[in-house]
């Protein structure tokens, strides 16, 4: 795994040790980590990957000491190395190996089993490449934690459920009302939640009827826009609300902003309070045809959730350590592959040499025969030598110097 005694470390912070604001220093647009890999070019070093999201910002690197990454990545954002070190981990060869698996496999989201990142993984990588920053070490471990992800996905139910308020609610609705399709759909609010449930609606329900009311009319128009809905006025809220099968409310007032006066509809109405404060009176439930759902009880549900999730870690755990076992004995190879073929090369040496001396006494000299039998010999050695290092793993370091003192061999390290 080194290089020039080079040692592949993972450095970075994540939303456990750094909060929103620490984060925020440490974030990288596209500009910066665009940077950063020109910078890295011209320091020298051979592979490194970047990722940052909101909830963590790490870099995959060859270095000989870990600083040089640090030091880039302080270069480029707003934080200090001394702030870093506060809230960062370093990750050195296996450990930071793991790590990545870890990460990438949605183990380490703040939401356990959210794979959005293995997006960020992919996207890195694929800068990295057209840097020439991605070496064949890293290009591969990121193919095998892509690979280990996939599996996780389709073989275990680390990803189940809704974990997320506004899906939560989606969810609510389509487990709740039927032809959701053809129903009128209010929503009455665009916060972050909101905005996140009616983009979360548009991809679940297929829905063209979904109208948008908010105090501030260009907001709604501006979240409107985006997915093509109908925007109508404040005023308008009673005839709205009436005129709808669903309601969700994520206002943002001190106060309830919808209340038992503004319904007069008699058909069935199922409001959604996302909202903190409540903005929806409880006394809308003194109407039969009125069901109101809190963010409590969705938030219920995503913790539900969650616990079901965590029982999917050891499934999701042995997945990965196949896939990594796979890729450290892939590792493994590599390291002695150089004295391998050193080894095959001395042989072949010897070979030549004595066929050498046997044509110059033997007139009846069989070449072909000669050449066969001593081929099949040297393959056989060879991979004796093959065998032994892949098998003894543990100590194939101290058996790759004694086969080099043995055979007097000058090997050139390539991994």
């Amino acid at each position: 795994m080194h290089n020039k005694s080079k040692y592949f470390y993972a450095i970075g912070l994540s939303y456990k040790k750094a909060d929103a604001e620490v984060r925020g220093h440490f974030s990288l647009s596209d500009t910066a980590k665009e940077n950063i890999l020109v910078q890295a070019k011209e320091n020298g070093i051979e592979s490194l990957l970047v990722i940052s999201t909101c909830n963590r910002t790490e870099m995959y690197g060859f270095a000989e000491h870990p600083y040089q990454l640090i030091q880039l990545l302080c270069d480029n954002t707003k934080g200090t190395v001394e702030e870093f070190q506060e809230v960062a981990y370093v990750h050195k060869n296996k450990d930071a190996i793991n790590h990545m698996f870890r990460v990438g496999s949605g183990l380490d989201s703040q939401i356990l089993g959210d794979f959005e990142i293995i997006f960020q993984l992919k996207a890195g990588a694929r800068a990295s490449k057209k840097h020439q920053l991605l070496n064949s070490f890293t290009e591969r471990l990121v193919n095998s934690v892509i690979r280990a992800s996939k599996r996780i996905k389709n073989e275990t139910q680390l990803s189940s459920g809704a974990t997320s308020v506004s899906f939560a609610s989606v969810q609510y609705i389509m487990n709740n009302v039927e032809q959701i399709s053809k129903k009128n759909i209010l929503l009455f609010g665009t916060g972050k939640i909101g905005r996140n449930t009616c983009e979360n609606l548009v991809k679940h329900t297929k829905n063209p009827h979904i109208t948008l009311i908010n105090r501030t009319k260009d907001k709604a128009e501006e979240v409107a826009g985006k997915f093509n809905l109908i925007v109508k006025d404040y005023d308008n809220l009673a005839e709205e609300l009436n005129a709808s099968d669903i309601a969700i409310v994520a206002t943002g007032a001190h106060s309830p902003t919808v209340y038992k006066d503004l319904i007069s509809t008699k058909k069935p109405l199922l409001v959604l309070d996302l909202s903190i404060p409540k903005n929806v009176n409880e006394d809308i439930r003194e109407l039969d045809n009125i069901t109101l759902v809190h963010l409590d009880d969705l938030a219920k549900i995503t913790d539900d959730t969650l616990e079901k999730r965590k029982t999917f870690i050891p499934e999701a755990e042995a997945i990965i350590l196949e896939i990594t076992a796979a890729f450290n004995a892939w590792l493994d190879t590599l390291k002695f592959v150089p004295t391998i073929q050193a080894i095959k090369h001395k042989l072949t040496h010897f070979k030549n040499t004595e066929l050498n001396n046997q044509r110059k006494k033997l007139t009846d000299f069989n070449e072909d025969q000669a050449e066969l039998i001593s081929n099949n010999i040297i393959q056989k050695i060879t991979n004796q030598f093959a065998h032994h290092l892949r098998e003894d793993s543990d100590s194939s370091d101290e058996s790759i110097e004694l086969i080099k003192k043995i055979f007097q061999l000058e090997t050139t390290d390539n991994v």
